[in-house]
């Protein structure tokens, strides 16, 4: 192997066009969406693939309820409002998710609180979430951030206790495990999302899960734009439909990929298992920590810099991003995870809404979202990076080419931390 980094016009350790993207897609799935036209059922979650997809991925997750609709957005939206959040309410939520998660509570016209994320797990931290509860607040919304589940038994030991509810954003996390259960079967109510990148795609939309018949109607409610009523007529759940319905060639696409869903779990598990163990040879750098409770399904594989490895009194955050430089010329896609916790986002802190301030001006108290309040989720965003790839049809051949430039570059270390002065 030659020791000349790829920046500087080495040989890359892995060349162009050798990594494959996601989906894996096959002639079996083209055969599926190419049936609904054969079907001429195009849209609503009573379509036969629709049908079907629920019943199955029900049963996968261990439910009662399955129901599809548009997106992961949608589905944590009427999650929120089946399992009865109200406007002006407060939903306590990591600082560490993709906003989405957030941005499900605000279209609910309720406020999300952040409560800090575990440094090791990047989970929402269970220790820091009593801290948050208010009289106003109705539900914790824990996030399986990365394919990694939440640490639900405090969580829900915590919910119990306050009499609040608990719905589960699963987005980045089908087929996960806590404790031996799935995901989407450990909260009151949970929302998926099958969009492109996830471990289950449709391409697009989303997925809702319950116990509960009355969550599941009102969940069909939003879809129909009507009441639910009681038995004599009179309405007791009213809410605002957004044209979640699903898309039958979503529905069809997703329910093809589910044939071959458990195996690429599977795999993804053996590519990361593989690289965790490599990294770990390696100062300066290491794999994802899994605790004792999770099996996670690895969404984004995440690494993270540890300067203190190499006696280097720099920031991790310095080493990551000459590392990510280095890497990406080695043919290796690394980058840096997100840069701040949700809460330091524009929308949460101009806090405009519906551009007159509301949910919080409308209906709360004032809440100030400081950054600097969420210091296990900064530490996050500062010390771990994503490797991209780490997933079918590639194999374990470009594992190996990870793990191999890693060295390369970790062993030109002067080098690497000129990069990380450079614009």
């Amino acid at each position: 192997m030659s020791t000349t980094l790829a920046v500087d016009g080495g040989v890359p350790v892995i060349a162009a066009s050798t990594l494959k993207s996601w989906p894996e897609f096959t002639d079996a799935d083209r055969a599926a969406v190419l049936k609904v036209f054969d079907n001429n059922q195009f849209h609503t979650h009573s379509a036969p693939f629709a049908q079907e997809l629920q019943r199955q991925w029900a049963e996968y997750c261990g439910v009662r309820h399955c129901l599809v609709t548009n997106g992961g957005t949608g589905a944590l939206h009427m999650a929120l409002a089946a399992a009865g959040v109200q406007a002006g309410d407060e939903v306590i939520t990591s600082a560490y998710s993709y906003w989405a998660t957030a941005a499900a509570v605000l279209h609910q016209n309720a406020i999300p609180v952040f409560a800090d994320a575990d440094p090791v797990t990047t989970t929402l931290d269970p220790a820091k979430i009593e801290e948050q509860i208010t009289e106003r607040t109705t539900a914790i919304l824990p996030v399986d951030i990365h394919g990694m589940p939440a640490d639900m038994d405090p969580i829900r030991e915590i919910a119990r206790k306050h009499r609040l509810l608990l719905i589960a954003d699963c987005c980045q996390a089908h087929g996960a495990t806590y404790k031996g259960r799935r995901v989407g079967g450990l909260a009151d109510i949970s929302g998926f999302s099958m969009n492109r990148s996830k471990n289950l795609t449709g391409g697009e939309g989303g997925l809702v899960t319950t116990d509960s018949d009355e969550h599941l109607r009102r969940c069909e409610a939003m879809l129909r734009f009507q009441n639910v009523a009681d038995d004599e007529g009179t309405p007791v759940f009213s809410g605002l439909g957004f044209n979640y319905r699903p898309h039958e060639f979503v529905n069809a696409f997703a329910l093809a990929q589910l044939e071959s869903f458990p195996a690429r779990n599977e795999q993804r598990k053996q590519m990361a298992a593989y690289l965790t163990q490599a990294l770990a040879e390696i100062p300066g750098v290491s794999g994802p920590c899994v605790p004792d409770y999770a099996d996670p399904v690895y969404f984004s594989y995440l690494w993270e810099a540890k300067p203190e490895e190499l006696g280097l009194d720099i920031s991790a955050s310095t080493l990551r991003k000459g590392l990510c430089k280095a890497l990406a010329a080695e043919g290796v896609p690394a980058y840096p995870v997100q840069a701040q916790p949700v809460p330091a986002e524009g929308v949460f802190q101009a806090k405009l809404g519906y551009g007159r301030g509301c949910p919080w001006r409308c209906h709360g108290r004032e809440i100030v979202y400081r950054a600097e309040d969420y210091p296990g989720t900064l530490q996050i965003c500062a010390t771990k990076g994503f490797l991209g790839g780490v997933h079918p049809p590639n194999d374990m051949a470009p594992m190996g080419q990870y793990v191999e430039a890693f060295a390369k570059v970790l062993g030109r270390l002067d080098r690497v931390l000129q990069l990380a002065e450079e614009e």
